[in-house]
């Protein structure tokens, strides 16, 4: 699969996809104009070959409709978050979310995240016992927050254990996103498990063959610095007055200063 540079939309078995007032850099694709969001939503409806999309104007209804119609059809979607490029599917969905491990190459004891585009989303999913302006402190923001899953969460995502992460990311496109889909999306860094997580979709050209589409939303950070390439830092929130810091990751410091100083949570080791 080649990628294509903006300003086009998407590519589909070598044939660039373009939204009005856009045009195709790249001369030697042969170009098919989409005139509105309804032809969008109907070739991505009937296709599950679609392959790459670039979202520099992330949050326009054609791109996020294209991503939908993916996910909807049990595809996982390459998309960017505050963090790194993540890779995506309906947490509901149990076929995708196995997919999603396979495309990995991960454990199947290693959990998965989901990703909601508003805090009071977290209420459905999750049992909370830390107050509603904690989690507003925190989210959306590159915060993954570990709380009690409640009942209404897909039973084979995380089967293994009674918690889940959950992640609201400070980016337009994924919040749309997730805003969009009929229930969570499951949530991982775009790159097999073990190496170093990713800032542009080339650095995980590898995984695009096993994707239904990829969102390229430019580079995220700076790709020659080491810290860019953290993730989120991850806390665990399920027991009541305390947190346990999991991963470190990026905004560490700020984390702690709001759950000690502000809301007096006391530190447990991991």
């Amino acid at each position: 699969m080649r990628r294509i540079p903006f300003p086009v939309d998407f590519l589909y078995e070598g044939r660039a996809y373009t939204s009005p007032g856009l045009s195709v850099v790249n001369e030697a694709v042969p170009r098919v104009h989409i005139d509105s969001v309804d032809d969008i939503n109907t070739f991505q409806c009937t296709s599950s070959k679609i392959r790459a999309m670039n979202a520099k104007r992330a949050a326009a209804a054609p791109q996020r409709w294209a991503a939908v119609g993916a996910l909807q059809q049990g595809g996982l979607v390459a998309v960017p978050t505050d963090t790194v490029y993540g890779v995506a599917c309906l947490a509901q969905d149990s076929r995708a979310v196995r997919s999603i491990y396979s495309l990995k190459g991960r454990n199947g004891t290693k959990p998965l995240a989901i990703c909601l585009g508003d805090v009071e989303n977290i209420y459905r999913y999750c049992h909370v016992n830390v107050p509603d302006e904690l989690l507003q402190d925190l989210l959306p923001g590159p915060v993954t927050l570990v709380l009690k899953r409640s009942e209404e969460l897909n039973k084979d995502l995380n089967p293994f254990t009674s918690l889940v992460g959950v992640r609201i990311p400070n980016h337009p496109f994924i919040r749309e996103l997730a805003r969009a889909c009929p229930g969570p999306l499951a949530l991982t860094s775009a790159n097999v498990s073990s190496q170093a997580s990713t800032l542009t979709v080339s650095e995980f050209q590898d995984l695009w063959p096993q994707l239904s589409l990829v969102v390229d939303g430019g580079p995220i950070g700076d790709v020659q610095s080491p810290e860019c390439r953290l993730g989120s830092t991850v806390v665990d929130l399920s027991v009541s007055g305390k947190f346990t810091i999991i991963r470190p990751g990026c905004a560490l410091t700020s984390t702690v200063e709001i759950l000690r100083q502000k809301y007096g949570l006391i530190p447990e080791s991991s």
